[in-house]
Order: C-alpha cells, then structure tokens, then sequence
C-alpha cells in the first residue's frame, strides 16, 4: 500500500465563499469576519499558487478564495535609526511585522489607467501587503534621492538595501 502524500490526502474543497477586500478585510459568505484571531487564524494558512490563486491550505483541506488585491495591508511603520543602517519596519492589518530587507522586499506598482503609484512589501512568499496611504507618505518622508546607473532614484534604505520609491527629475 502507498503512502498518501500530503498533496494527495488533501481534500479540495473548490471556492470558499471567503473574500479579502482591497482595505484588508476578510468576508464569509458576504459579512465582514469581526474577530481578529479569526482572521489570523486563516491568514496562517494562506497561500499563493504559480497562477496567482489564493487558497486556505490545512493538513486536509485546500480550497480557493477570492482576494482583491493583496490579502494584507501596511498600516503602520517603524523606523531604527542605527549609525550604520536604517531599518524599516511594517505592521500589518493582522498583527504582523515585516522589516524591509531582500528577503521582504518593497515595491512600487503603477496602475496602468490612472498612473497612481501603489506600494507594496513581501510579507512571505507570493504574499504581499499593501502599504497604506498614510505609511507611504511617513516612508517618503524617510528617503533621499540616489544614483543608480544613469537614473536619479527616490527611496528609501533599510537593512542595507535601497528600494527605490520613484524617478526623481532634473529641473530644466
């Protein structure tokens, strides 16, 4: 007799009635889910597959839920001033601290219609956090104008790393 891989003991359960809306907050069957260990109980079993689904993955059970835009969002930043190197924190909408680094990544999408600039940060692999508006000023705020290659960049460093936040331009 064959032992069962995880992959194969897993139930498929198809698509939960489970949606995380672009502010953060995760619905069950059309109504907000209101306690925090809740939420974090299923963010602790989320992941991302090769074609960009979200599933809710246990030792029995896989199925697929629907996420807006990324399942979590930065709300708040922390920042050490240390003499070698700045290190930048973030909170997530579910209790959990990200520091940007290579590991955890921040990057800048532009929306292809309006050209509104959205940051986002690696939280663990294939999941991403939205930085909220507020947090990306206060990260502006923290970043300075550099030279890569032949591009003046605006951004910010963290763990040793420059992330870029956007182009900066010469005043002609």
């Amino acid at each position: 007799m064959q032992t069962p891989t995880p992959e194969r003991s897993r139930q498929m359960c198809g698509d939960l009635d489970i949606r995380i809306a672009r502010d953060g907050t995760w619905y069950y069957r059309g109504s907000p889910i209101g306690r925090k260990e809740m939420v974090s109980l299923f963010a602790s079993v989320l992941e991302r597959d090769d074609d960009g689904g979200y599933w809710l993955v246990t030792p029995v059970e896989r199925g697929r839920i629907e996420v807006e835009d990324v399942p979590f969002v930065a709300v708040e930043l922390f920042v050490c001033h240390d003499a070698a190197m700045q290190v930048i924190s973030l909170r997530t909408n579910i209790d959990e601290i990200v520091t940007i680094d290579k590991d955890h990544p921040l990057r800048v999408a532009e929306t292809p219609d309006s050209g509104e600039t959205i940051p986002y940060v690696l939280v663990r692999p294939g999941l991403e956090a939205r930085i909220a508006r507020a947090v990306y000023y206060e990260l502006v705020a923290l970043g300075n104008e550099e030279r890569i290659g032949a591009e003046n960049l605006y951004g910010v460093w963290s763990m040793g790393t420059f992330f870029p936040l956007g182009k900066t331009y010469d005043a002609a």
